[in-house]
């Protein structure tokens, strides 16, 4: 068996209820974790894009992209390794609004760490920072021994080096 490694799955499907179902049921079957689901609409009008990340071996991700394909409304997917991809995740911080005042160091963390401040209210502000986990992960080491009031990331978005030429195909499957 070959050596576990991080893919991650582009799924191009219809937007149905249950699907997202019997997606998670395939990797439930299998015993492989996601690490990571976003849902969106694609560049193809009335099409979803599921990007899912998964850590396993190529054998395994191809047989569960060929399980994905075999469901009704899924159209097409895909597997690609973090070279082959351009990706990032976008992360939530909320923080004592004091802070931004009194601690002269929370500004320059914002500043080094190049994410930037969405909203500033009486009792808390928030940060934002997009980017890959390990500068996410690092950003919160950083703003935890402040306290955070809240914290929430995004699964990965990413889009691939290669050309997927998934507009044609739909087209020609739509004649």
């Amino acid at each position: 068996m070959g050596e576990k490694r991080t893919f991650t799955i582009s799924v191009y499907s219809e937007n149905n209820v249950g699907l997202l179902n019997r997606i998670s049921g395939i990797f439930l079957k299998r015993h492989i974790s996601i690490e990571s689901l976003n849902v969106s609409e694609s560049e193809i009008d009335h099409v979803f894009r599921f990007v899912i990340v998964v850590h396993t071996t190529e054998d395994w991700v191809k047989r569960i992209v060929g399980q994905i394909e075999k469901q009704i409304d899924v159209i097409k997917a895909f597997y690609h390794t973090d070279e082959e991809t351009i990706f990032e995740e976008v992360a939530l911080f909320k923080i004592d609004s004091s802070l931004l005042f009194d601690e002269r160091q929370i500004q320059n963390i914002i500043k080094e760490s190049h994410s930037e401040i969405v909203t500033v209210a009486r009792d808390f502000f928030v940060i934002s920072k997009a980017g890959r986990r390990n500068e996410i992960e690092a950003l919160y080491e950083q703003l935890r021994p402040f306290g955070i009031m809240q914290f929430v990331r995004s699964g990965r978005i990413s889009v691939s080096k290669a050309s997927m030429d998934i507009s044609t195909m739909l087209a020609e499957f739509q004649h």
